[in-house]
């Protein structure tokens, strides 16, 4: 991962090929905002570049979340990489959630990384991997509010440096409209997901790390 980001912070998009769009396209095509979520998996930086390179054209940009960094030097880095054609990073602060429910409500697209630990008061203790963890639930509030149409995706890392392959899925069923209850079920979409392929998921992140204070 720390091997790719230069190129992808500072380097033209590197070859991507999408392995099934048809979750995507169908919910672009339904008009309503859609709520793009991905876990520490892969690599989560080309799946905002290439969803923005293959449809911001047409259905506007692509507003992901990001966390400032706490070095000033290396925040502007991140800044720069960031604000791409086609793409809108706006910070994990009030300013950005709005930021975000305004581009679902007109209709268009957002991504962010539900398996984040976020800090004491954003989030709810819920079952990932059969243990307890800290997880936000801005995830679920923003598609509930907004009625946004849901899609998992990951950037699989092909070998030898080759690209990317994207993989997307519906969410497969309705989120539950209790909060509590939807959080669970965005955990167990990440579990699905990861699953899939567990070797390319960050198991180095601290998922049952305690929340750090707001």
């Amino acid at each position: 991962m720390s091997a790719e980001l230069p190129r992808l912070w500072l380097g033209r998009t590197p070859p991507v090929v999408w392995a099934d769009d048809r979750a995507a396209v169908e919910a672009y095509a339904s008009g309503q905002g859609v709520l793009f979520l991905t876990p520490h998996m892969g690599c989560f930086e080309i799946t905002a570049q290439a969803l923005a390179l293959r449809f911001s054209a047409e259905h506007g940009p692509l507003t992901v979340l990001y966390r400032p960094a706490r070095h000033a030097g290396l925040g502007e880095v991140m800044t720069l990489a960031r604000q791409r054609p086609g793409l809108e990073a706006v910070p994990t602060t009030l300013a950005g959630v709005r930021q975000m429910i305004k581009a679902l409500r007109s209709g268009r697209a957002v991504g962010l990384l539900p398996d984040q630990v976020p800090p004491e008061g954003m989030g709810q203790w819920a079952p990932f991997f059969g243990q307890s963890a800290y997880t936000m639930t801005l995830a679920a509030r923003l598609a509930l509010q907004t009625s946004a149409r849901v899609v998992l995706i990951w950037g699989e890392r092909l070998s030898w440096g080759r690209g990317y392959r994207l993989h997307t899925q519906a969410l497969g069923h309705a989120l539950s409209q209790d909060l509590d209850t939807a959080v669970v079920q965005i955990n167990q979409a990440m579990e699905s997901l990861i699953l899939q392929c567990p070797s390319q998921y960050i198991w180095g992140y601290a998922r049952y790390k305690n929340p750090r204070q707001a």
